[in-house]
């Protein structure tokens, strides 16, 4: 499977570009997958189904599935925060099918994969780029001159439909190719 990262600050506009990017690359025949990082605690069950019901009973794992859906919650005694490699491990890599697979990575902006970022000069904070070695592109406003020069590549935050930050993607899949860390290397 082929990993990004999508990078930037707060309401830069990750979650929008991420949108843009599935339909980019479905519409290129790919597969997508996205692995979100949730600062705040966050619930996609409802109180009163019985999925809600088995997870307040105690419940470590409560798997929902129907035709068209699957879902899978874990509950942590202890609080736990997991890697983006652990993440990422929980997800099936349809590759291993012949499909072309992306997983769109977003809010880890710190982890070691390569990374979009999302960079806007109206928010005033700081890019990661010039000194995060992860980073292969940027996203940012047509009119946003960067606060430092850089060579790479850099793509219309506000393009319609992503569709050329979809293609320099696919223009070097092994760019992006995922390969666990050895947990024996620590």
């Amino acid at each position: 499977m082929q990993v990004i990262g999508l990078c930037g600050a707060s309401n830069s506009g990750k979650t929008t570009l991420a949108e843009k990017l599935i339909r980019a690359l479905k519409a290129r025949g790919c597969r997508v997958s996205v692995v979100k990082h949730a600062h705040k605690r966050f619930d996609i069950d409802r109180p009163g189904k019985d999925s809600f019901r088995h997870r307040e009973a105690g419940a470590f794992e409560v798997l929902v599935a129907n035709g068209q859906r699957l879902a899978l919650m874990r509950e942590f005694e202890a609080e736990a925060e997991l890697s983006v490699h652990q993440m990422l491990a929980e997800l099936s890599d349809l590759s291993a099918l012949g499909l072309e697979h992306w997983v769109l990575v977003e809010g880890f902006k710190h982890a070691d994969l390569p990374k979009i970022e999302v960079w806007r000069a109206a928010h005033g904070a700081r890019p990661l780029y010039p000194d995060d070695p992860f980073v292969v592109a940027l996203a940012v406003p047509a009119a946003d001159a960067l606060p430092h020069p850089c060579g790479l590549p850099r793509f219309d935050l506000d393009e319609a439909d992503a569709g050329a930050l979809a293609d320099f993607l696919r223009s070097d899949p092994s760019r992006h190719e995922y390969h666990a860390p050895d947990p024996e290397l620590g």
